[in-house]
């Protein structure tokens, strides 16, 4: 089975936005995650709770198949952020972020785990994400998720994981000050030369790029009509990618455009609502039918298609 094994945070999020203010949603990077890579394939979650969480939470997860033998439940309150969006919801600034019991967070994954083929180390401190890699045999794939903060002030450390990374998911800002670079593919290659061979900028609401040594691939970003809440979108993205990827089981070019489209579906899907509530009530047919669209938006004819649409018209136009 090619279980995928999420590590991050899981908490509450205060979310203050143009639509309205929301106190305390589910929400955290291995959340969303999970809950996004549980489509494709089973998942694992490590993370830790305060007893506030509530059941709820936990019952959300087993629905969606989602393995919660790794969430810890720890005396003390839940990690909580509290934050504000400017009114398009592009930038968002930091109110309070009350760490709380994961501040205390030592992940030790379940003996079960210890096998994960499929890895998705989550925006943490470098040292925990480097903890979790010692207690894991062999993986398949690593991919590895970090932030400017890190990048800023644990960066020995998160040059060590990057030498036992498979893929580096950054966007733009923190590829370019990670790698020291402005040109997007001086980016690529200082990156790679740090241990991941393959790498992922997300841009946003303009998409992701993907480079893995072959053709580069740039999946669009739907162009939602009614954008929510945009918390959660890259770690959506992260999860529906390495999902899709352990879902196939391989690395083919193939399957890693598919893992971008499938990430960049996921992403649309959870900006629609507030929290997690649209991972939380999606099904596969709605999910392959945003897929195709995307395939659609995406799609340049060829010279073949092109010829027999000019025929078909020009038929059509003598008829």
């Amino acid at each position: 089975m090619n279980d995928v094994l999420i590590i991050g945070s899981v908490a509450f999020d205060t979310l203050r936005n143009p639509v309205g203010v929301f106190p305390k949603e589910l929400g955290g990077s291995a959340l969303y995650a999970s809950l996004s890579a549980s489509y494709y394939a089973p998942a694992r979650l490590v993370a830790v709770v305060g007893r506030d969480f509530p059941e709820r939470g936990v019952e959300m997860l087993r629905k969606r198949k989602v393995d919660v033998e790794g969430l810890e439940v720890a005396e003390g309150e839940t990690f909580h952020w509290d934050g504000q969006y400017t009114d398009d919801l592009r930038h968002r600034t930091t109110l309070k972020t009350e760490l709380n019991v994961f501040a205390d967070f030592k992940p030790r994954l379940p003996a079960s785990y210890a096998n994960s083929p499929y890895v998705l180390l989550g925006n943490i401190h470098p040292e925990l994400q480097l903890e979790v890699l010692d207690q894991i045999k062999s993986p398949r794939l690593v991919v590895t998720d970090t932030m400017n903060f890190w990048i800023e002030g644990q960066l020995e450390a998160l040059k060590k994981v990057l030498k036992r990374t498979d893929v580096l998911i950054v966007n733009e800002e923190e590829g370019r000050q990670l790698a020291g670079v402005e040109p997007i593919l001086k980016v690529v290659h200082a990156l790679s030369a740090m241990g991941p061979k393959i790498v992922v900028i997300k841009q946003g609401e303009y998409g992701a790029f993907l480079f893995d040594g072959r053709e580069p691939f740039s999946a669009p970003a739907y162009p939602v009509e009614d954008l929510r809440d945009p918390t959660g979108a890259g770690d959506s993205f992260a999860g529906g990618f390495l999902g899709s990827i352990a879902q196939q089981g391989d690395l083919s070019s193939s399957t890693l455009r598919r893992a971008m489209i499938y990430g960049s579906t996921m992403a649309s899907f959870c900006v629609e609502a507030t929290g997690v509530a649209a991972l939380n009530r999606l099904d596969r047919p709605p999910i392959e039918e945003r897929f195709r669209l995307f395939q659609r938006m995406a799609h340049v004819p060829g010279s073949a298609e092109v010829e027999l649409e000019t025929t078909s018209r020009q038929s059509t136009a003598h008829a």
